[in-house]
């Protein structure tokens, strides 16, 4: 095992057999040790959010955060084990730069082997760019950063930001605000959170909310500002109905 532990993080082996990290300074894990690391990436945020972008020929994806990056990777080794013909352009906020640095030392499952040349550019320059993909990483305030796009930027966001309870910033209406005014009309995103706070900060800013389940992982949520099919979903008017006193965060 490399040398990746700190004061701050600490490798961690996870139900799938690949590793994820334990934040010491939010006290959680990086991904469901019981998922597994790579799984999680795949099974709700990848798989469901290309099921419904089946046929693109090019996506714009907010990955919030980077973290280890693993649905940076786990979408490049995707499109790769499919071979699918997509320019993907990514574009990731991290908050601790000090953390990707410290990526060359982490030990990435063997499906990311064949990406290591793209972890050590971004672990020198945060920036990746060949004919197919552009990934750039910025180090900073995740909220400041969604502010500086345009409208209908995005094609995917994968909010994967520590617990709405460990980073509450990163979940509130207002913020999710801030996702609706960058996210395309036909846009999608996914996040492991299924807590009513969650969806209820979503659903007040028009967005649909359906449920990503399936044999063998535990649900998440999938949010779209149209209707989509294949996911289950949620009357959010039946769940304010039967919670009255259930709020979103806010800021």
């Amino acid at each position: 095992m490399k040398n990746f532990n700190d004061e701050l993080h600490s490798m961690v082996l996870s139900g799938d057999g690949s590793y994820t990290a334990y934040s010491k300074e939010y006290g959680e894990h990086y991904h469901s040790t019981k998922d597994g690391a790579l799984y999680e990436s795949l099974i709700k945020h990848v798989e469901p959010a290309f099921r419904l972008k089946a046929g693109a020929r090019e996506l714009n994806i907010l990955d919030i955060c980077f973290g280890l990056g693993f649905n940076t990777l786990a979408t490049i080794y995707y499109i790769k084990k499919n071979s699918l013909n997509i320019k993907l352009n990514i574009f990731s906020p991290e908050l601790d730069s000090s953390l990707v640095k410290s990526l060359l030392n982490f030990t990435y499952p063997q499906e990311f082997e064949e990406f290591r040349h793209i972890i050590s550019e971004l672990t020198k320059s945060g920036l990746y760019q060949d004919e197919a993909l552009h990934v750039e990483l910025f180090f900073g305030d995740a909220r400041e950063y969604v502010r500086n796009f345009k409208c209908d930027k995005f094609d995917i966001v994968y909010q994967d930001a520590f617990s709405p309870s460990s980073n509450p910033a990163l979940w509130t209406k207002e913020y999710f605000g801030d996702i609706k005014n960058i996210i395309k009309k036909d846009g999608v995103l996914t996040t492991y959170s299924i807590s009513l706070a969650t969806r209820l900060a979503l659903y007040a800013n028009g967005f649909n909310i359906y449920v990503n389940g399936g044999e063998g992982f535990r649900d998440s949520t999938v949010a779209s500002m149209q209707e989509v099919e294949g996911f289950k979903y949620v009357d959010m008017e039946h769940k304010i109905g039967c919670n009255p006193d259930a709020k979103p965060l806010m800021d």
